[in-house]
């Protein structure tokens, strides 16, 4: 399709740093996200949905080209998008669309805290946005940059800012098709103070109460941050309530695509220095919604599905072609209970505090790290060392590591050719992967049927 499309408008709200377990669709007993469980009983609620990179501008390079980091070279903070790289803004143009961008990039060069070079902003034709907006803002003093790279203050606490400009920006494009990504800081903590900055009041509101399991076992920054994280989650979910009625009052909402995801989760400190960077699922599980014509009818899927897949989803819900160079798959015919050969687990690779590689089914997680590469300049590996293994159906919150273990050796064997392939198939060479050290302990043995679930 070109020129002139006549398919529905795409609308992506994207947040940074959000736990799946923030929302009432996967049990939150808070009421946090009323507005985000409406809309999934409405369209469709993927269930188990992760990012294939738990750092900040690779999964944001996945969102944007339906790539694996590798692929694209964004695989840690710092390295710029490849102007040269397609995006869904380009795709989106190219027929007829109007592509708008609002909030925080992170795609440009280390350099650019505030202003994005044209040539950097992924080919998006309007433009309100920071490449750091952690850098440029605060909860209520918020600071972006036009498209003459002028700076913009809004008025507001900033999630409400953002949203404020994005309905701005749907008003002006109500009588044409239009892609619209939006792109929250929030949840994420405010660099300068290591705090969750939430709205006045509702901080208070949630703190000391109700606990993830994984974060009740290991603390981290949980009991002193998770108010604050909670109240910025609620606001998030108010503003998504906000944008949809914009919508609604417009008469476009049901020729609307819209997209709720994050860029990854947040393990507080728990299991390495800082918030994510790590293969738990604390780290790469996000809550994922999407509503709008091919999605209505309050479906959940159950099925893995990645980040990577949800560029190609987004164009050909558009009825758009998805291109050869993405390597994710398009979710609508899953949707449609149409599964064929819809993969049975899902890849991540991890930057930054380590090259590690790990692989996820419904049942097991399986994690290798590097002891050689540098994280900070390679961005992979010929060795690893198995060092993660979890039965995510007896310890969910992945509090017991069974790496090492002679009773899980078979186990951890299949699942090491699960990962091969799957690194081979993302474009890595293939690596050699070292056995974990064995574990003493006594362990039940593993059915070698269950291998594989």
């Amino acid at each position: 399709m070109t020129g002139g499309s006549a398919g529905p408008n795409v609308v992506v709200f994207f947040t940074d740093q959000q736990r799946w377990d923030t929302t009432g669709l996967h049990g939150n007993p808070l009421e946090l996200t009323p507005n985000l469980d409406r809309l999934a009983r409405q369209g469709t609620h993927l269930y188990h949905s992760f990012t294939c990179q738990p750092v900040c501008a690779p999964s944001r390079a996945v969102l944007q080209t339906g790539q694996y980091p590798t692929t694209t070279g964004v695989f840690r903070n710092g390295l710029r998008l490849p102007p040269t790289t397609p995006t869904l803004a380009h795709h989106f143009g190219a027929a007829g669309y109007a592509t708008g961008y609002i909030g925080k990039w992170h795609l440009a060069d280390r350099t650019a805290v505030g202003p994005v070079a044209p040539e950097q902003r992924g080919g998006y034709q309007y433009w309100l946005a920071s490449n750091a907006l952690e850098h440029t803002s605060d909860a209520y003093d918020t600071v972006m940059y036009d498209e003459n790279g002028e700076p913009v203050s809004l008025p507001g606490y900033r999630v409400d800012a953002l949203t404020d400009a994005a309905i701005r920006y749907v008003d002006a494009h109500q009588a044409e098709p239009f892609y619209l990504f939006v792109s929250y800081l929030e949840p994420h903590h405010q660099n300068h103070r290591d705090d969750y900055p939430a709205p006045h009041g509702y901080d208070e509101r949630y703190r000391g109460r109700w606990v993830p399991p994984d974060l009740a076992a290991l603390g981290g920054t949980a009991h002193s941050h998770l108010g604050g994280y909670f109240g910025m989650v609620k606001r998030l979910d108010e503003a998504l309530g906000r944008l949809l009625d914009a919508l609604e009052s417009m008469g476009i909402l049901d020729n609307t695509v819209v997209l709720f995801t994050s860029d990854h989760g947040n393990h507080f400190k728990t299991r390495n220095g800082e918030y994510k960077r790590s293969v738990h699922d604390a780290s790469i599980r996000v809550p994922t919604v999407i509503s709008g014509p091919g999605f209505q009818g309050g479906r959940e899927i159950r099925d893995l599905v990645s980040h990577i897949d949800l560029a190609p989803t987004l164009l050909d819900a558009a009825g758009l072609a998805v291109p050869e160079e993405m390597q994710g798959r398009s979710l609508l015919p899953l949707v449609r209970g149409e599964r064929n050969d819809w993969p049975d687990d899902m890849f991540v690779q991890v930057s930054e505090s380590q090259v590690g590689r790990a692989v996820r089914t419904a049942r097991w997680k399986y994690g290798v790290v590097s002891p050689d590469a540098d994280p900070t300049t390679e961005p992979g590996a010929n060795r690893y060392v198995e060092t993660y293994l979890y039965d995510l159906r007896a310890d969910p919150y992945e509090l017991r590591n069974l790496a090492g273990l002679t009773s899980h050796r078979v186990v951890a064997d299949r699942l090491r050719e699960r990962l091969v392939r799957r690194m081979i198939q993302a474009g890595e060479a293939e690596p050699k992967i070292e056995p974990a050290t064995p574990a003493d302990g006594k362990q039940l043995r593993v059915a070698v049927n269950e291998v594989g679930q």
